[in-house]
């Protein structure tokens, strides 16, 4: 997420009213950019830059190349909205969400709401995982005495707090949450080393 409290949504709409709705709606809780048109989508977009809200239909430069270019300089969440109904081009595209316009300001929030969801939770996530490898190297090289050190009561607790943030965040998943967190897990992955 950026650096400043509030998650940053870059808009990009070729319909002002549809734009200025969207930014309305989503300027209460986030800090929301707009874009009319697919070049200035790209001219503005930057690493600060967390949920792309992304018509599919553009003048200039469509949704496709606006996506292509946004994903070779940065990695945020991107929700593809628009009038066109899916087909199977969607399966190569690399958004995280397709949503049908017209959009309700609660599908729209929801979408966003998710999609920041699944960035926290694929961070958290990360960091159970090396928290609970490093309590298993400490469980098996020390003794139960040992382990009864103040530094590791306390380490253990850190990974307790985690984990019941991570089931609060699970709670919240639909199950297309799920399928895309584990894709975008799985590209970060680095590749295994050739001996």
């Amino acid at each position: 997420m950026s650096t400043g409290s509030r998650a940053r949504i870059l808009i990009v709409e070729d319909r002002p009213e549809i734009a200025a709705l969207y930014e309305s709606w989503l300027s209460e809780d986030y800090e929301p950019i707009v874009a009319h048109d697919g070049d200035e989508a790209v001219d503005v977009f930057d690493d600060t830059v967390d949920v792309v809200v992304l018509d599919r239909r553009l003048p200039g430069r469509p949704g496709d190349e606006v996506l292509e270019a946004i994903r070779e300089d940065g990695e945020p969440r991107v929700a593809m909205a628009t009038a066109v109904e899916p087909d199977f081009d969607i399966l190569e595209m690399g958004f995280d969400e397709y949503v049908v316009k017209p959009l309700s300001r609660s599908e729209l929030i929801g979408a966003v709401e998710r999609l920041l969801a699944r960035d926290t939770y694929a961070e958290s996530l990360q960091r159970y995982f090396a928290l609970v490898s490093k309590r298993s190297v400490l469980e098996e090289h020390k003794t139960s005495s040992e382990l009864e050190d103040e530094r590791y009561q306390e380490f253990t607790e850190q990974i307790d707090d985690l984990e019941a943030n991570l089931e609060h965040c699970v709670d919240r998943f639909e199950h297309r949450d799920f399928e895309a967190l584990f894709r975008s897990l799985e590209a970060d992955e680095p590749s295994p080393a050739i001996e």
